[in-house]
């Protein structure tokens, strides 16, 4: 099954803290998993960022939402109990826990308000929303995501036009800044386009040039994929210039025969397809600049453990 929204999970939050004087965050995630019925696979879901879990981040977000309407309460870092009204609203038997449920204590009321005051326009956006199936962290990370999307169909469209030697000498700048040769620009060098064997540029693992890395870019648009032949040609490139590692870059995909020729073959031989280019390319600002940073910051637990 896939991992139940923030607001689905409120109920079995609140049970499994109060099934015990007070339960840690590692004990209520494993009692909640359990109670919902979650997979191995459901639990590794993780947030687009792949920072966290899924999980994980909903049931944080859970817990927040409930102790902001004084169901559960803090006793010290990572570890919580249900208060007083936790523990009435369990005997209750309620068949959900969601925000339109909690909007009957007055504190919850007073943070959403507060938070609603705070934001643009008189809103502090949808984190109150009570159809809402997102925590905000996710809500934040699937628009990152989207974001990032586009700019990767932007990128691979703008790459798709450079002409050859501009293809190469960017592939070159992408593989040094991601730590190839040492990250030294010196170390890598772009091929004459004349008597090339087939190679588009070379990077040197060491300063003697002892350990070589061979590059070969095609900049195909689909549907042209890269196929069986050319891996055959460019693990021939290698062994003509005594090396055994390569790295083959192309703004389309590769097919499978290519993949698994490539899996079976002594040589060592990275593939960079079209979409990882593109992505690689916003991971380490080559192409990309920043136009706006957020920071999202937490409790700094440290500070207040023997307050």
């Amino acid at each position: 099954m896939a991992v139940p929204d923030f607001q689905t999970l409120m109920l079995p939050v609140l049970r499994a803290v109060g099934s015990a004087d007070s339960i840690n965050s590692v004990e209520l995630r494993k009692v909640v998993a359990d109670t919902v019925g979650l997979s191995a696979d459901d639990l590794a879901e993780m947030l687009p960022s792949g920072r966290q879990t899924t999980f994980a981040n909903r049931v944080a977000w859970a817990n927040v939402f409930l102790q902001r309407a004084m169901l559960i309460e803090p006793v010290k870092r990572g570890v919580y109990r249900a208060t007083d009204r936790g523990r009435e609203v369990l005997r209750a038997e309620p068949q959900r826990i969601d925000m339109k449920f909690l909007e009957q204590f007055p504190e919850y009321r007073s943070w959403r308000n507060r938070d609603d005051r705070s934001g643009e326009n008189g809103r502090g956006g949808d984190i109150h929303e009570s159809a809402s199936t997102t925590t905000p962290l996710e809500t934040i990370e699937h628009a990152v995501a989207a974001i990032d999307h586009e700019l990767r169909t932007a990128l691979l469209s703008r790459i798709r036009k450079l002409d050859p030697v501009a293809f190469e000498r960017l592939i070159i700048s992408l593989l040094v800044a991601m730590g190839y040769g040492g990250g030294r620009a010196e170390m890598a060098r772009q091929t004459q386009r004349s008597n090339d064997d087939g190679i588009d540029g070379v990077i040197k693992e060491d300063a003697l040039g002892l350990d070589l890395v061979l590059i070969q870019a095609k900049r195909y648009n689909p549907p042209t994929v890269v196929g069986r032949p050319e891996m055959q040609s460019f693990v021939g490139s290698l062994a003509g210039n005594g090396t055994s590692k390569g790295i083959f870059v192309t703004t389309s995909t590769f097919n499978a025969n290519a993949r698994s020729y490539v899996d079976r073959v002594p040589n060592r031989i990275i593939l960079i397809d079209g979409d990882q280019l593109a992505q690689l390319m916003i991971d380490y600002n080559i192409g990309v600049r920043v136009t706006q940073t957020f920071e999202l910051k937490d409790i700094d637990e440290n500070v207040f453990e023997d307050s």
